[in-house]
């Protein structure tokens, strides 16, 4: 596994929040929901997606085209409608009318946990990739098989879901607009990108600095450099930082007691992981727990 399969494992679509809606012109439709990540691409015809929070982006209108893909970072309300609103600084421009009709797909994910919820601060608040990035085909695929009503139909578009929006992040990731990130860069590089993956490949084995080098077959004065340079911290206090967002969804998501979750992040004993946990954390393992409980996000817990 790499980093961005890790963050992609908490962002499954269920089936209660896709969408296919066929709209004929004048429409609009206004997304208040809360959903921590809503994918908007029309199939056929064409949308404008404009956020409705009041930050310096509100109301700038962006056309989608078929084949386009649309990422809206929640819980922020956005809209979607034919034409551009009245106040977007795209109003009144000498854009053609609209299409007769729209069919607009929809897919709302709720993100929950401190690894997924890693994922939601790299992304901006609305992101627009072309259909020419490779996922325009993905839209036909759902598109037949919402027409369907074959055996297992939900689970075939869940996952197809899953794999537009999968292929829409990669996409913008790759993009010029996106904001740099360190590992998602050198994730390709031959020294930094195989100790990347030792550490999310195993996160409980008993990494050494000599381990991580061996895994790129350099010295650990060049893996120590690199790593550094490329990631923006040397690669232990990366993997500790990695632990102790395994450890935190570990704590809220199973009833495992503190020494097991200790060993399932690499700690061999309770102690040394309560120590580790509270400098990144700001409070101890178990006080996380009452904490957070349970809870289907971590927007209220300790960070």
């Amino acid at each position: 596994m790499d980093p961005l399969d890790d963050l992609l494992q908490g962002v499954r679509a269920d089936g209660a929040g896709f969408g296919r809606t066929e709209l004929s012109p004048p429409w609009a439709l206004r997304f208040t929901d809360g959903a921590s990540l809503t994918l908007s691409a029309p199939l056929h015809g064409e949308a404008w997606i404009a956020l409705d929070d009041g930050s310096p982006e509100h109301g700038k209108a962006v056309l989608l085209k078929p084949g386009d893909c649309a990422i809206v970072r929640g819980p922020a309300p956005f809209t979607v409608t034919d034409r551009p609103r009245p106040d977007s600084p795209r109003a009144g421009a000498a854009d053609p009318p609209p299409p007769a009709s729209t069919v607009l797909l929809t897919g709302t994910y709720q993100v929950r946990g401190r690894v997924s919820a890693r994922l939601l601060d790299m992304l901006p608040p609305l992101l627009v990739v072309p259909g020419t990035d490779g996922c325009a085909s993905l839209g036909g695929f759902l598109d037949s098989e919402a027409a369907a009503c074959r055996p297992g139909r939900q689970v075939v578009l869940d996952r197809l879901l899953d794999w537009l929006l999968v292929c829409t992040l990669r996409g913008w990731f790759d993009s010029p607009q996106a904001a740099p990130l360190a590992w998602y860069g050198a994730l390709g590089d031959e020294v930094t990108g195989p100790a990347l993956r030792a550490m999310h490949r195993a996160p409980e084995h008993p990494w050494t600095l000599a381990a991580l080098a061996a895994e790129a077959a350099v010295s650990r004065t060049t893996l120590a450099a690199r790593f550094t340079r490329q990631v923006g911290k040397p690669p232990l206090a990366y993997l500790t930082d990695w632990r102790m967002t395994l450890a935190a969804d570990l704590l809220t998501g199973s009833t495992a007691t503190v020494a097991a979750v200790a060993r399932q992040v690499g700690y061999a004993d309770a102690f040394g992981f309560s120590t580790a946990f509270k400098r990144v954390h700001g409070v101890s393992p178990s006080e996380y727990r009452r904490a957070c409980g349970t809870a289907d996000c971590a927007a209220d817990c300790p960070a």
